[in-house]
């Protein structure tokens, strides 16, 4: 049961981690070479965030993580509504 959880959290991390790659790298300049460049907005906008603590996000970006807790509560809910039962 719980290597068949893991399974199923993973399938979920790996659809919520393809779907920020897609993100990317549609934000980035892709050059001949294949590689790709950030603009330097986003990479402001992203390594503030990343040194901010999650009490200290604004609200639209706690939503947005939020959003991705979602996605996994469905999963948990339903193993430990078992698990009681």
């Amino acid at each position: 049961m719980l290597e068949s959880l893991i399974d199923e959290l993973a399938a979920i991390e790996h659809e919520r981690w393809s779907h920020w790659q897609r993100y990317m790298h549609s934000k980035c300049e892709r050059r001949p070479d294949g590689s790709l460049v950030l603009p330097a907005e986003l990479v402001r906008r992203w390594d503030a965030q990343s040194s901010t603590s999650y009490a200290a996000l604004s609200e639209s970006e706690k939503e947005s993580d939020r959003e991705q807790v979602r996605r996994y509560l469905p999963l948990i809910a339903a193993v430990l509504a078992e698990r009681d039962s």
